[in-house]
């Protein structure tokens, strides 16, 4: 037994045995020790570690060591996670560890069964592993005493934390934790677990929430990572054209070991899935819309199946054990190289073993994406993590939230918690909370407030539940063979036509739609030798402006350093550069006139190309055309725009609004409004001021317009000339 006295010795000795005897480990890992003075300590902290690094033991281990040293009680540690999938793979872990101390731990989420909840409330677990919904619901429910059941609460660990500070749940999460501390009326440690970011500091800041203003000590723990001796990712780039094709290179390729794929919308899972199905390959499927049961078989394949193929979207992105994994593979790319990263760290786990990822590109777009977005990662570019401006309608989600708490609440009540966030201020709170009154979301009697009949109306069903999800889910039709449930499907993808048997690929298996029980919203099906796969809505995918620049890079000749491009990506990227390279230019930007229309090629983001779009609507419309469009890389303008004209209108922006036209929102519609969850809690200009806020990426149009304007002309021979 090598293990370092360093952090193992302050454990306690019935874990320091386990360490040694059960799991048999020869020592600690670098942040497992690194972390158990700290967290001892009860300070608030943000483990960092790449995937596998062991972060979820350096998190148990000195909080159970705590446990026992300070005789907690009752549910004293939550655990909480953002997929009921990782729960439940950790849940076995975390009762091992506690079984060993004589203490529990249980699992809560939205599978779990009544009888389960009952148990937990007579025979409360030490640690409580959870989501924030799941979490909030506890909160607000008629069955849960929430002062007995969290009295006991001293320790919080957050898995996968950059996954909520991200987006709302991360709002929603921080607000939870504030009603918990209210709750417990002293401050609970707080503990996150992450894989690299960029901003760790500010991350951990976040995390924190009151903590932070309170003062109390935190610190981010991430010791480096010893790659000595370890060879460097072994990363490839292929073309291959389509699904079909790529199965074909999946199938002949690495026989024998277990690969897991990642595709970027469950329709490519879906086709993928189909064909590896057709080629004999035993191929798992995970995404959002298959049935608990389908995604359980993947759960289970992950950790037991050898020759296989795992398709999953990004939900496997995260800290799920997938097992004694071989090889990554990569179907389109990613948005950002932290994605990038935590899919990557899947493989190389075993000693000698190194990280591998193969990307296989079906179109031109998404070869020059992934090359660009491994240009960023060969020079070391990693984002920061940026919690979304203007949570408006999470303020009044909480409010209505808390007034469910306790029933009735004082005008005011939630605002010191949520400012104290960063969420809201004084008179955007009550803008709000006027907001909520006059539309019947809320009820007023004598200065308290009561959850008025438009949120009963909304959101009452099955207590609320859909007010907990702070997160948009489409309605979909469940679809089943027989009495087995398979999946779920978008009922407008669904054929209205009684005499229509429409086909249907799902699970990675081909359907034939026999019949649509429309009143139940349920769809049947039969096998068939053929499908179709279907089509789930999703919103334009925005890029940075740090990704859009490094295609703009590789158009312009950049190839990623330490990738091997095969003889296909070679030619294919080639073909893409003469087609387009003509929009990059290395220190000016390009607009382009073609026969169809005229395009400003920024290569900005879809963020500093909002904002474009909004200055030059203010400065000169005359411009733009009759419709406003833009995308990630372009603007398209009047087809008598010249060089001369845009330049002025630009400087004229930038002397308005400043360099990074701070002084400009994005123009929002009414239908990206009804996407925002809650948008009707919310008056109309605050609902669009928190998707333009969002939009909108000021530092990445500074960046654009440190660049001059040149013009580009279509020759009659088909060339562009200056």
């Amino acid at each position: 037994m090598t293990t370092s006295v360093e952090g193992f010795s302050a454990l306690d000795p019935v874990i320091q045995h386990h360490i040694v005897n059960t799991l048999r480990w020869p020592d600690l890992r670098p942040l497992q020790k690194a972390s158990v003075a700290s967290l001892l300590a009860g300070h608030d902290a943000l483990l960092l570690a790449p995937t596998a690094g062991g972060k979820t033991e350096a998190a148990f281990f000195p909080v159970l060591t705590r446990a026992e040293r300070e005789q907690w009680t009752g549910t004293s540690v939550l655990y909480v996670a953002p997929l009921k999938a990782l729960l439940n793979n950790v849940e076995s872990r975390a009762m091992e560890y506690t079984s060993w101390l004589g203490r529990s731990a249980s699992v809560r989420h939205g599978d779990t069964t009544q009888a389960e909840r009952r148990r937990q409330g007579t025979e409360r677990p030490d640690v409580l592993m959870t989501t924030p919904e799941s979490l909030e619901s506890m909160l607000i429910s008629p069955t849960v005493n929430v002062t007995d059941f969290f009295s006991e609460l001293r320790t919080i660990i957050v898995d996968e934390v950059h996954a909520f500070a991200g987006d709302d749940r991360g709002w929603h999460l921080l607000s939870v934790l504030e009603r918990l501390s209210a709750v417990v009326r002293r401050p609970i440690q707080r503990i996150g677990l992450s894989a690299t970011v960029g901003n760790p500091e500010e991350l951990l800041t976040w995390l924190q929430g009151g903590n932070a203003a309170a003062g109390l000590p935190a610190s981010v723990i991430a010791p480096p990572v010893d790659r000595t001796g370890a060879a460097a990712p072994e990363l490839r780039l292929d073309f291959v054209g389509s699904e079909d094709n790529a199965a074909t290179v999946i199938s002949r390729l690495h026989g024998g070991e277990k690969r897991l794929v990642f595709a970027e919308s469950r329709r490519t899972v879906e086709l993928l899935g189909n064909a590896l199905h057709e080629r004999d390959v035993t191929t798992f499927l995970s995404h959002s819309s298959l049935s608990l049961s389908e995604r359980r078989r993947s759960e289970q394949a992950f950790a037991e199946a050898q020759d296989c193929v795992i398709i999953s979207t990004s939900t496997l992105e995260l800290g799920i054990d997938v097992g004694d994994l071989d090889r990554v593979l990569q179907l389109g790319a990613p948005s950002t190289v932290a994605s990038f990263l935590q899919r990557l760290g899947r493989t190389g786990r075993r000693p000698g073993a190194q990280r591998n990822m193969l990307f296989l590109e079906l179109k031109p777009a998404d070869l020059l994406r992934a090359a660009g977005l491994l240009l960023l990662h060969g020079e070391g570019y990693v984002e920061p993590i940026q919690p979304p401006p203007a949570p408006h309608h999470i303020v009044a989600q909480q409010i209505l939230a808390l007034t469910l708490q306790k029933g009735q609440l004082q005008r005011g009540a939630a605002l010191a918690g949520l400012q104290a966030l960063g969420m809201s201020d004084s008179t955007t709170y009550r803008t709000i909370e006027d907001g909520l009154l006059e539309h019947g979301h809320l009820d007023s009697d004598g200065g308290l407030l009561f959850v008025g009949p438009e949120t009963q109306r909304r959101y009452g069903g099955l207590y609320f539940r859909d007010l907990m999800a702070v997160f948009t889910v489409e309605a979909e039709f469940p679809v089943f063979h027989g009495r087995t449930e398979i999946g779920s499907v978008a009922p407008n993808w669904i054929a209205t036509d009684p005499d229509d048997q429409p086909l249907l690929i799902l699970a990675g298996r081909s359907w034939k739609v026999s019949f649509i029980d429309w009143k139940r919203h349920l769809v049947h099906v039969e096998r068939s030798d053929r499908g179709l796969a279907p089509r789930w809505a999703s919103p334009p995918r925005a890029l940075s402006w740090a990704l859009s620049d490094a295609m703009r890079r590789v158009l312009l000749g950049a190839d990623p350093a330490g990738v091997v491009l095969t003889g296909r990506a070679q030619d294919a990227l080639a073909d893409h550069r003469e087609a387009e390279g003509y929009t990059a230019a290395a220190d000016h930007t390009v607009l382009a006139s073609t026969a169809d229309d005229l395009r400003w090629w920024t290569w900005g983001g879809a963020g500093a190309n909002a904002l474009l779009v909004a200055a030059l609507e203010q400065v000169a419309p005359e411009l733009l055309g009759e419709k406003l469009r833009f995308d990630n890389f372009s603007l398209r303008l009047r087809g008598d725009v010249d060089a001369a004209s845009l330049g002025r209108a630009l400087r004229q922006a930038t002397s308005n609004f400043g360099g990074d036209l701070a002084g400009v929102d994005p123009l929002v519609d009414d239908a990206a409004v009804r996407g925002l969850k809650f948008h009707e809690m919310l008056p109309l200009d605050l609902a669009r001021a928190t998707l333009a806020a969002r939009l909108a990426d000021h530092t990445g149009v500074a960046r654009v317009l440190e660049r001059p304007v040149q013009m580009l002309r279509t020759a009659e021979d088909g060339r562009m000339w200056g």
